[in-house]
């Protein structure tokens, strides 16, 4: 797999030649002054400057190919409420697997992907996509949800979303703070099927971006 968004990639305000500046905030705060980011990890609470800086999202690639593929059904077909699977590894998830893994047939939390299971298509089999934090605020699961048509549930408390000078995230996904983990079924239980028709459709929209 080939994670884009690595590096932290600076412009400097009156100039128009980007290069990499990794230690650029760091080693010189003065010289930040002049400079927008362009960072993956838009943590607001680590020094992300929102109206400055820039959030780009995270994506995962599989080696040699331009994306998974598509296995996404339309929303009659989606007979997952919400659908998650990653490794434990960090406060978030941790929070997370203590109260939802395997816990429930609607919610469907697992650690380890099941054998026999396609990842991509219960992606696409799923109404709601959970994104929570890991050890950065970003998370690829936004892009792999909305690829797969899959609504996305962004659980972070400082992530400032991609783009979102340009997209409202409010219409095409829900976002919760990490208190709320334990709500996460009562939430988008109380989603109207109009409203999540409405946000479905637009996340379709938005994949075209």
């Amino acid at each position: 797999m080939v994670k884009t968004c690595k590096s932290v990639i600076a412009w400097k305000i009156h100039g128009s030649i980007p290069f990499r500046a990794p230690s650029v905030s760091y080693a010189n705060p003065e010289l930040l002054k002049n400079f927008s980011r362009v960072l993956c990890n838009a943590n607001t609470s680590v020094g992300f400057r929102s109206g400055k800086d820039v959030s780009l999202p995270e994506v995962y690639l599989p080696f040699g190919k331009l994306g998974p593929p598509r296995l996404g059904q339309p929303p009659n077909n989606r007979p997952i409420l919400a659908f998650f699977v990653e490794g434990a590894d960090d406060i978030i998830r941790k929070i997370l697997f203590e109260h939802w893994k395997e816990k429930d047939n609607e919610v469907l939390i697992y650690e380890r992907l099941p054998i026999g299971k396609n990842y991509t298509k219960l992606m696409g089999q799923s109404k709601f996509c959970l994104c929570p934090s890991g050890y950065e605020v970003a998370s690829p699961r936004a892009v792999e949800a909305i690829h797969a048509g899959c609504v996305p549930m962004m659980i972070s408390d400082n992530y400032s979303l991609p783009f979102k000078d340009v997209f409202d995230w409010s219409q095409f996904s829900v976002q919760i703070p990490i208190a709320k983990i334990l709500e996460i079924k009562n939430i988008l239980e109380g989603i109207s099927r109009d409203k999540y028709l409405k946000m479905q459709e637009r996340v379709i929209r938005v994949k075209r971006h």
